[in-house]
């Protein structure tokens, strides 16, 4: 005969010494009280019918069964088959965060203690599963291979530290691409545990997440930390504790990154669970789309002895000790007399009393789930909403309590408050809750954008419920009303860009016309300048030959001129000298008329908005003095200028 269980025989050494003893002073204690308070001559009369054989009988009968209770607790097992059995399980590499973010105490007791519980918690759910462990920080290391031994995995887990991984940030892209080199080709399942804060300071976690979900590896995140973060403080080495800083010397506080968490598990096939409570893991590997529920490969076949139980033997003694013990009386049992009443109270205290419980009662319950939800179920949405706010100022991390917070304002139409708080319930480890958060989500964004005059932000809310009701299928492909809501939101969204499209279709339409006027008016306009140019120049014309007709006749009125002084001169009799100096005189006073003449048709030209020949010429040979050769760029290589290392 074995035992499953043999420490647990250890137990019979303690319990039933201690019942024998207990039993023996119970009885000792009895004998001296009944001799203090009774007299020896009345005490037989008094215990008449009382077996002190029956009441040794009962106790033993205790002791027996505790003692039967006990080996039955340690599974004892008698004869043996042999059996053929197929080990089948999955293979996990759980991916753990080691970066200085992870040593913040927004989770208690730190980030990092929490992650190593969880994956330990892991290994008890994953009983017949492989396991695997890498350690991230700025870069990432594959601490222990696919294994079934707990004792190697254990010790890897307890060994992580903040200085595991040497080089300081987080990269996702490197945990995950790291993952991948753990599994053997041509493996059916690849699952990728990856507990963090979130907080990527890599640029490859895109691409490191596209060619997982290609190679078939499934992604399970785990969001460790608060969104609202929590500066991080880490030992220095004298024992005492210094903040983390960045390059500029500013204290570091971390938040969890959640949005990128949930996009890489949903871009995978995984999905995305926040550390909050005990059943995290339990949720991971038990839920519907969980880890239990993914086919497990075959290991190599071995025999197996398979040992016959046999603890039901010790297990039914037991219970039939335990009912002898209750039907073997100690003596004859005589009808309970009526007990006297008790004297009441008075009315005016009983009203006092019941008063301050309904108002106890009352004060209590305002404000409260309860309250607000018997309002809700009457249609008072907007008291119901009312006292889920009052509750939330009390339970500001109660998924469930933000989840009615935004049914009571969707019922109440308050769209906007709804989606708010549907999106703190996304924050629950509940998958079934979560699904329904992600569906009620959907429907006020819908309705948000459905109220909205903005074309653009209608889209835009439009598509973020489309992505919600897509989130929701793929936490339960079976809800017809998510795959129903999300053709319809694709549908309304078509349309809407189909309305932009002809919108946008009749501006251009309308802009050949308005160009088509606008190129007419320009084409009056330059008609009009011109004709207005046309009757400049005609003045000028006009203006150019009365000077000229002008010019003509006092030239002809000079030369009469002087052909009568010649004539004179010659009556005269006067010297040929004398006549030439006149007519010296005479040409040289019409030449300066000309000159006069010319500068004033030049004024009047100038006067019109014409440059005249001379003007234009000067203006030339001026911009020639000025002009510049453009500066030559120099060429230069350009620097790379690299991203700040961040060491947390």
């Amino acid at each position: 005969m074995t035992f499953a269980h043999p420490k647990i025989l250890l137990l019979l050494l303690v319990f039933p010494p201690l019942l024998a003893v207990f039993f023996w002073w119970s009885l000792r204690k009895r004998q001296e009280l009944m001799t203090k308070f009774i007299q020896a001559r009345l005490l037989p009369n008094l215990t008449l019918g009382i077996s002190p054989v029956r009441q040794k009988l009962q106790m033993a009968c205790v002791i027996g069964a505790v003692v039967c209770l006990v080996v039955a607790l340690a599974r004892p097992q008698w004869g043996f088959d042999w059996e053929e059995v197929k080990q089948r399980g999955l293979d996990i590499v759980v991916a753990i965060d080691t970066s200085k973010s992870m040593l913040a105490r927004d989770v208690a007791p730190n980030r990092l203690t929490r992650a190593k519980l969880a994956a330990l918690d892991l290994m008890q759910q994953a009983k017949s599963d492989r396991l695997g462990l890498v350690a991230f920080a700025g870069s990432a290391f594959l601490q222990c291979p696919l294994t079934i031994d707990d004792s190697a995995f254990r010790r890897s887990v307890e060994d992580l530290s903040v200085n595991t991984i040497p080089q300081g940030g987080t990269a996702l892209a490197e945990a995950i691409n790291t993952a991948l080199t753990a599994f053997k080709e041509g493996d059916n399942h690849k699952v990728l545990v990856l507990m963090t804060d979130g907080e990527d300071n890599d640029t490859g976690a895109d691409a490191a997440v596209k060619k997982a979900a290609e190679a078939g590896m499934r992604i399970y995140t785990i969001g460790i930390g608060s969104p609202e973060g929590e500066i991080v403080s880490i030992p220095d080495g004298q024992g005492k504790s210094d903040y983390v800083r960045d390059e500029q010397g500013n204290v570091v506080k971390s938040h969890l990154n959640e949005a990128l968490l949930r996009q890489i598990s949903t871009d995978t096939g995984g999905f995305y669970l926040p550390m909050r409570g005990a059943k995290t893991i339990d949720t991971l590997y038990q839920h519907s789309n969980g880890l239990a529920s993914l086919p497990k490969s075959d290991a190599a076949e071995k025999l197996v002895k398979r040992f016959h139980e046999r603890y039901h033997w010790p297990l039914a003694a037991a219970i039939v000790l335990m009912l002898f013990e209750m039907l073997l009386p100690e003596s004859k049992r005589e009808p309970k007399t009526a007990t006297s009443a008790r004297p009441g109270l008075k009315p005016a205290v009983v009203a006092t009393t019941v008063l301050m419980l309904v108002l106890g009662f009352a004060f209590t319950t305002a404000g409260s789930p309860a309250s607000a939800l018997r309002e809700y179920n009457a249609g008072k949405y907007d008291q119901s909403l009312k006292d889920y706010q009052q509750a939330l100022q009390k339970k500001k991390d109660d998924p469930r309590l933000h989840f009615n917070t935004g049914a009571a304002a969707y019922r109440n139409r308050q769209y906007e408050e709804a989606a708010k708080q549907f999106g703190e319930a996304l924050n629950t480890p509940d998958l079934a809750l979560q699904q329904q958060a992600f569906y009620n989500l959907g429907n006020a964004l819908y309705y948000m954008g459905e109220t909205s005059s903005d074309p653009s932000q209608r889209s835009k809310h439009w598509e973020e419920a489309a992505k919600d009701f897509q989130n929701t299928m793929k936490l339960n492909p079976t809800d017809g009303d998510a795959k129903f809501n999300y053709d319809f939101v694709k549908k309304r969204l078509e349309e809407l860009k189909q309305q932009q499209d002809q919108q946008k279709q009749q501006k251009y339409d309308q802009k050949p016309d308005q160009d088509q006027d606008k190129n007419q008016d320009q084409q009056k306009n330059q008609q009009n300048k011109n004709q207005e140019n046309k009757d400049n120049q005609s003045k000028q014309d006009q203006s150019k030959q009365d000077q000229s007709q002008q010019k003509q006749d006092d030239k002809q009125q000079s030369q009469n001129q002087q052909q009568k002084d010649k004539e004179q001169q010659q009556q005269a009799g006067k010297p040929q000298d004398q006549k030439d100096k006149e007519q010296q005189q005479a040409s040289q006073s019409q030449q300066q008329k000309d000159q006069s003449d010319e500068k004033s048709q030049e004024q009047q030209a100038y006067a019109l908005g014409q440059m005249t020949p001379q003007q234009a010429q000067q203006l030339l040979d001026a911009q020639k003095g000025q002009e510049m050769m453009l500066p030559i760029k120099p060429e230069a290589t350009p620097q790379a200028r690299g991203k700040p290392l961040k060491d947390w």
